[in-house]
């Protein structure tokens, strides 16, 4: 039994290294925190988004990045990877800031964080499709992509029409 007890003992840690010692670990979790962000704010955008065309935004990001999550849960599940479970709180912080604004205010500030949301998480997904170790990573990266380039082109266009230049 003592013998039994001292293997798992030593095997436990070789088990828990093997889940974080994935190369692609950081994009997993970075994606999954991006991804939960942009559900949380795509609520808060039908919710308070004195536009319509920032509530129907906020209801695709909702659709899409809540199912890019759940492909993502899967995989990360699939190779023994823990993900975080909310936004980073910056994310928080971000999330924050915006529920406390209404009507034109809100929907501007939504646009802005949108577009640099997006940005930043295309730059994340291209890294991962050029550097990552991962092929189901840079796979669920290439797969997701295309739909965040159409998420940001789709959201420069609220922008422009919103006469947001920058």
């Amino acid at each position: 039994m003592k013998s039994v007890l001292a293997s798992l003992v030593l095997i436990a840690p070789l088990v828990a290294f093997g889940a974080d010692s994935n190369p692609d670990a950081t994009f997993y979790k970075k994606a999954a925190e991006g991804g939960i962000a942009e559900v949380d704010a795509g609520r808060l955008a039908q919710q308070k988004g004195d536009s319509q065309a920032v509530k129907t935004f906020g209801a695709m990001m909702v659709k899409d990045h809540s199912a890019a999550n759940e492909k993502l849960h899967a995989l990360a599940t699939s190779k023994n990877i823990s993900l975080p479970t909310s936004a980073t709180i910056g994310d928080m912080a971000a999330k924050a800031e915006l529920d406390v604004l209404s009507g034109d205010t809100f929907d501007k500030s939504y646009i802005k964080s949108q577009i640099k949301d997006h940005n930043g998480a295309i730059a994340l997904f291209k890294k991962e499709i050029a550097s990552g170790q991962d092929p189901d990573a840079r796979a669920f990266a290439s797969a997701t992509l295309p739909a965040l380039r159409m998420h940001l082109k789709k959201i420069k266009t609220i922008a422009a029409d919103a006469g947001i230049t920058k």
